[in-house]
């Protein structure tokens, strides 16, 4: 059999010539369809023909981001601090009242007694754990969610990322938000590092593998 196109010689069953592509005379387009799954002839060599990209067609730019610097984490971080006291002082005023009746009670000048100090302490704990508690779902949940960030993050467009700048995960997050005590104990000094270092990470992004970015 030979190809009316191009002369060339091509097998019995055979859709389309080998040379040019050309769909042979006497098949039907449900018998090419069946010959060739992939509608894509083959050219000389065994390259498969790829048809040409649609005419202005263009991939997608990158969305331009840079790393957040010291400044505007540290705004960031005063706009979430405010919200969680407000939020802290409205869940917990009961163990602070208990506390502060404790309180009144030292400061008029009687000795304090194990029935009056011990449930004292005990509210502190309390307080200090629910506090901690607090902190850690706030900062691991939004940040490892859709948002990428906390609330003050959000209002200066910042979003916590791993090294690839993809979304961390709640587990990633937890390691962030506790890396921070480190931070915090060495006088702030892994805070502080968010403005030296080369991708403006503070000492917890960098045990944690993360990035703060901010949207250009």
């Amino acid at each position: 059999m030979y190809c009316s196109k191009c002369g060339a010689s091509v097998a019995d069953g055979i859709a389309f010539c080998s040379a040019c592509g050309q769909p042979m005379v006497g098949f039907s387009v449900g018998q090419a369809a069946a010959a060739t799954p992939s509608a894509t002839p083959a050219q000389p060599g065994g390259t498969v023909y790829a048809p040409p990209a649609q005419a202005g067609w263009q991939a997608p730019a990158a969305r331009p981001v840079a790393y957040a610097g010291f400044w505007l984490r540290f705004v960031a971080l005063i706009i979430d601090g405010l919200l969680l006291y407000f939020v802290g002082m409205i869940l917990f005023l009961p163990f602070a009242a208990s506390m502060g009746m404790g309180m009144r009670g030292m400061m008029t000048g009687r000795p304090p007694d194990a029935q009056a100090l011990f449930p004292m302490i005990h509210a502190m704990l309390r307080l200090a754990l629910l506090r901690t508690v607090l902190h850690w779902l706030y900062y691991s949940l939004l940040e490892s969610s859709a948002w990428q960030g906390t609330l003050g993050k959000k209002a200066l467009g910042l979003e916590v990322t791993d090294l690839e700048g993809n979304r961390i995960s709640f587990g990633r997050a937890t390691g962030r938000f506790f890396a921070k005590f480190i931070s915090t104990i060495i006088l702030f000094i892994g805070y502080i590092m968010a403005g030296f270092t080369e991708k403006k990470q503070a000492l917890h992004d960098i045990l944690a593998g993360t990035l703060v970015i901010r949207k250009l």
